[in-house]
């Protein structure tokens, strides 16, 4: 009998996964990869959403999601229809359980935390292995235990809390760590309070966060009708933790995200009097049915600034009908608010762009530079209910300054589940294909790499920067040959057409290269264009393994400083990187500027095997034959 693998950070496990989620963004892309592996059905509970690519500008998104319900029924899933909701809402009303594994085709995945899972966000590839029935493999993360105490003082909200800790921690700082949340100031903090912490966490790049189960997870399960579903969790008396962090929530002031990063972290005071342009609340972080309450009880009696424009996303038809019920979705429309569908919209760039050099208080999780989809933006992260509050003065304003009262969970959700469509697995049944839907591209076996410089990039290049989203992006998100088009548009247009006539290249990065979202698209258009190896100062978690899955190899530099002496079009000849082994460092020598330099890995054997056979998929062909 083989020894059980150590829990220590650092370590590699293979974790069973109990539930999978997809979306539209991702899902496309996740469901044509699983079709190749010749599974019959899903081995997971797998919902597949419709959140992301609502706006029908052409046929490219409607067609996606007709291929998404004809698959999903097919093999065994769940599907939400558009209108439905955001997945990380659905998801955590309707089918949540405290101490399951959930895995993720979107990085906010770890929404479900607030729910007691370990939940965690992937690439598709990922994501279409564990619903194969494959275990996901990881680098045990270490553990930082965010003790709260005290109490939240009125207009001080959950998503202070979290931007509390992104402005210790840094969007970098959880790289490889889970964040558990205790003390006495949790038992103050419903679910939906929780999953905005969770959910938010994977601004800090960590793998998960996670909260215990505990009275307050019970009660939100008993108003969901689904109490069976309880199980108390919560860490041992005598945890050993890799760090500790304390806040005192009494302590806490209403805070905000000033543009471009979520861990650009200010007070909300600070900026008081800032004219304000557009306000947007919603998104997978601040859409709950307590969220939306707050924003109504604010805006009661009150009119929205005639100087800004206000739109409520809302996330789920759950939140929706629960507003209408209660009164509170008429306050909102008696404000001036505009209503948008229960989806992502603008959080993902689609639609509501604010004005040229607009300032826009959003109430997201992200607001990197031109996500917005106005370059010369300012973005601003913050609480529902300063957004609120700053809507109708048109300034930004805290929240402490106006009594409202406070929103509390209901007596009983109310639930229908008519939006959620159950699969008959019939294989007579057609998956439909429309023509924006292209075959995956597969990576090549691993050899020699003599190739120049297809551009160099600084610290906390996003996702965002790579594969823009936006309604001019998005529905191409199942079509890489098209999307590859778009590759570092933002930074550099002439990115992708100068890879095709060099044949593709490297890419030279900075710290904490790929964070934010999982969207794969980000390691296979850059695939599609020939790129082959990446060498950067260090990597966000999703990209770097989405770059292995890709067969793309994740390089780093020994040396940090020799990062400065390279420039676009240098050609780099990386020494015996085709017997990439364990531990080895590799020469590269700069052949334009006559200069070596030596770059190493932190890849596992089984990374290793992956990118040698050109991506994740060919490893899986080669272990069925």
């Amino acid at each position: 009998m083989a020894e059980p693998t150590e829990l220590k950070a650092g370590k590699t496990i293979r974790l069973v996964i109990d539930n999978t989620l997809t979306q539209d963004a991702t899902g496309t892309m996740a469901f044509l990869q699983f079709e190749k592996m010749g599974v019959d059905l899903v081995k997971t509970k797998a919902v597949s959403y419709v959140d992301h690519n609502t706006m029908q500008t052409g046929f490219m998104n409607a067609d996606d999601h007709k291929y998404l319900q004809s698959v999903a029924n097919r093999y065994g899933v769940l599907f939400s229809k558009a209108g439905n909701g955001i997945c990380h809402q659905v998801q955590l009303e309707r089918f949540d359980k405290p101490g399951e594994t959930l895995l993720g085709s979107d990085s906010h995945t770890p929404t479900g935390g607030g729910m007691a899972m370990i939940a965690i966000g992937a690439g598709g590839l990922d994501v279409a292995c564990a619903m194969a029935g494959i275990p996901y493999t990881l680098t045990l993360p270490e553990v930082v235990n965010v003790k709260l105490t005290g109490e939240l003082k009125p207009g001080v909200s959950a998503k202070d809390i979290i931007l509390k800790v992104l402005e210790l921690q840094s969007v970098k700082g959880g790289v490889n760590k889970i964040f558990e949340y205790s003390g006495e100031g949790i038992k103050g903090l419903s679910v939906p309070e929780r999953s905005t912490i969770t959910n938010m966490g994977a601004e800090l790049g960590a793998t998960t966060s996670i909260f215990p189960s505990d009275e307050n997870t019970k009660e939100f399960l008993e108003k969901q009708g689904r109490v069976e579903d309880y199980i108390p969790l919560s860490a041992d008396e005598d945890a050993h933790y890799d760090e500790v962090i304390e806040i005192n929530l009494s302590e806490l002031e209403p805070l905000l995200a000033a543009p471009h990063s979520p861990d650009n972290v200010e007070k909300v005071a600070d900026h008081q009097g800032t004219k304000v342009d557009q306000v947007c609340i919603g998104s997978c972080t601040n859409s709950s049915y307590t969220d939306l309450m707050n924003v109504a009880n604010i805006l009661k009696g009150k009119k929205v600034h005639p100087d800004v424009s206000l739109t409520i996303s809302f996330g789920s038809k759950q939140v929706l009908n629960m507003l209408s019920e209660s009164g509170g979705l008429s306050d909102i429309i008696a404000s001036g608010a505009r209503l948008l569908e229960a989806a992502c919209g603008p959080c993902i760039g689609m639609g509501q762009s604010p004005p040229t050099d607009g300032v826009s208080l959003r109430t997201f999780n992200r607001n990197f530079y031109g996500r917005s989809g106005t370059m010369s933006a300012g973005v601003y992260l913050v609480s529902p209910e300063t957004a609120a509050i700053s809507a109708v003065n048109g300034y930004i304003s805290e929240a402490t300054e106006v009594e409202y009262e406070k929103a509390v969970l209901p007596d009983q959700f109310l639930i229908d589940d008519s939006g959620i469509i159950e699969p008959d697995c019939d294989p007579e049944k057609p998956i439909i294909k429309g023509p924006n839907i292209k075959d995956v591209p597969v990576g090549q076996a691993l050899s020699a790499i003599d190739k120049k410089v297809m551009i160099k990039v600084d610290d906390n290049i996003t996702t965002d920067h790579i594969i823009p989203g936006g309604s001019a992006v998005l529905p191409f998100r199942s079509n890489i040959e098209k999307i590859s088009e778009f590759t570092f548009s933002q930074i550099d247009p002439e990115f992708a057409l100068r890879c095709l006539q060099n044949d593709g290249g490297i890419i030279v990065a900075g710290e904490n290269y790929g964070q934010g979202s999982s969207r794969e698209h980000a390691a296979l258009a850059p695939l599609y264009l020939g790129i082959r190896a990446v060498i950067a100062k260090s990597y966000a978690r999703i990209h770097k393994q989405n770059l292995i899955n890709s067969g793309i190899i994740p390089l780093l530099f020994d040396d940090l400083a020799d990062y400065e002496p390279i420039e676009l079009l240098d050609e780099l000849e990386i020494k015996g990187i085709e017997n990439l082994a364990v531990g080895q460092n590799y020469t590269v020598l700069n052949k334009t500027k006559n200069l070596e330099f030596v770059v190493k890995h932190d890849l596992s054997e089984d990374q290793i095997e992956v990118i040698k056979n050109g991506g994740l998929l060919n490893t899986i062909k080669k272990s069925n034959k």
